[in-house]
């Protein structure tokens, strides 16, 4: 699969935090919801899935289009799903570079008819767009309770195992525009060894906007998703070696995708306590305002 020619939009715009796992974003409300061994991590229920098909039909009918004329997103790499479509159907872990507040349903969107589900941060489920985010597959990761810890992964392993595709961010939080692909945490990884399923790669890339979009628009930057092939656990290494392994495989993968070379890295490949590499600016979001 060809890559476009590498743009990076050297964004100042947003106050990216010091710590490359950290969120800038501020969730403004709280609905009290509990994340507790009571909470269904995957709501399977009539109900629920009643909510959903309506929430699709508005999803295609009005969100799909704005963010398809908003983003100018385009697809590559959508022959390896059906080039992989038996191993997808068994179960999958996909990882991805977080650059985007758009960038799931962009996800979504790119392998469409799979379903997918996510992991995301407990605040944005209990926050102003929660509602939402739990209609497109969002998974809670509960925090500080070993009991709901233990039924969110219970469940997350189920669903992998029965032949779900799920989502996740390794980065661990949303950097707009950011184009080196930052530390990966191991969450993703864990869970592929665990269940002995591939990781699919996916990354993002930027094209220029053309004067209209990026003089009159103040657009950023257009958005391409690149779909990777399949990433198998090494079985051959021991469990913790090949979480170890699996991460520093995916993360020169999703390097590729993103268009640089995977090795000639800003960052480590693993994060430990990473920090922000300052190699283009050393203030970021000095009149930011807020994402959208």
């Amino acid at each position: 699969m060809k890559i476009e020619e590498y743009f990076d939009p050297r964004c100042v715009k947003f106050p990216y935090p010091m710590d490359t796992g950290n969120h800038y974003l501020i969730v403004k409300k709280d609905d009290g919801t509990v994340f507790d061994e009571n909470y269904p991590y995957i709501d399977d229920s009539k109900s629920f899935k009643t909510k959903q098909k309506f929430f699709k039909v508005f999803m295609y009918v009005v969100y799909y289009p704005i963010m398809l004329i908003r983003t100018g997103l385009r697809i590559k790499g959508k022959e390896n799903l059906k080039k992989y479509k038996d191993a997808i159907s068994n179960g999958v872990v996909s990882i991805c570079n977080h650059v985007h507040m758009w960038d799931y349903p962009m996800i979504t969107w790119g392998v469409r008819p799979i379903k997918t589900r996510i992991l995301v941060w407990d605040k944005n489920i209990s926050g102003e767009n929660g509602k939402m985010i739990r209609m497109t597959g969002g998974i809670p990761i509960p925090t500080n309770n070993q009991k709901a810890t233990m039924k969110y992964m219970s469940a997350v392993r189920k669903y992998i195992n029965n032949g779900g595709w799920l989502h996740i961010y390794p980065e661990g939080s949303m950097w707009e525009y950011y184009a080196p692909v930052r530390p990966f945490k191991a969450g993703a990884f864990f869970f592929s060894v665990q269940c002995n399923k591939p990781i699919i790669p996916l990354a993002f890339t930027y094209r220029k906007p053309g004067w209209i979009r990026g003089k009159i628009f103040k657009q950023v930057a257009l958005m391409t998703l690149n779909i990777g092939e399949p990433i198998y656990p090494d079985t051959s290494l021991a469990p913790n070696k090949r979480i170890e392994d699996l991460t520093i495989r995916a993360h020169k993968e999703v390097m590729k995708l993103a268009g640089r070379d995977p090795e000639n890295n800003l960052y480590e490949r693993i994060y430990n306590d990473s920090k922000r590499i300052d190699y283009y600016a050393t203030e970021y979001g000095k009149n930011y305002k807020g994402s959208w």
